[in-house]
């Protein structure tokens, strides 16, 4: 197993499923807060839950088609980051992130993110990556700004929640940008 270095007494560590216990703690801490942000699949309320979704990624990821990771700060997970999407015949990707309250304010996702997007365009060598978010958590498209990302476009009254329908924010980020930015 690896472990990278974010900043702050934290690492960056691959999130598998004999991390369900410690996944499904975390939930309980960052379930509420995150809950309108991210895919109601994703939002697990109990062990089993946790481990259908740390199953559901390891399954997509022997496949190349997913990735799931851990951010661990003071040996307690405080949240991850995601490849949501990972399509390397297309050579694109999406990913994502989450925190519980105690995670914010360290710039862990901004670090992480940093490590997918640099994996994927220049190890694996996709063309872009993704990011989408609901259109009124600036805290996510905060992140895709300070990672380079242009905003492409809005789809209205996309994203459902609590008999609600929110617009969706994409943005996206090509290799050569990247590169550039990199340098």
């Amino acid at each position: 197993m690896f472990s990278l270095p974010l900043r702050d007494d934290a690492l960056l560590r691959p999130l598998e499923i004999w991390h369900a216990e410690e996944f499904a703690a975390h939930m309980d801490r960052a379930r509420e807060h995150i809950r309108p942000w991210v895919g109601p699949a994703f939002v697990t309320d109990d062990l089993d839950g946790a481990r259908t979704t740390l199953r559901r990624y390891a399954e997509r990821r022997a496949v190349d088609q997913a990735g799931l990771f851990g951010i661990w700060r003071k040996d307690t997970l405080v949240g991850g980051v995601m490849f949501v999407d990972f399509q390397a015949a297309l050579g694109s990707c999406e990913i994502g992130c989450w925190l519980e309250p105690a995670g914010e304010g360290h710039g862990l996702v901004t670090a992480a993110c940093e490590t997918l997007l640099d994996w994927a365009l220049t190890t694996r060598g996709l063309h872009r990556a993704e990011w989408r978010c609901r259109a009124d958590n600036t805290r996510s498209s905060a992140v895709a700004e300070r990672l380079g990302m242009t905003l492409e476009g809005v789809q209205r009254a996309y994203w459902p929640y609590q008999g609600a329908r929110y617009d969706k924010q994409n943005w996206a980020i090509l290799a050569s940008e990247w590169r550039e930015r990199r340098a």
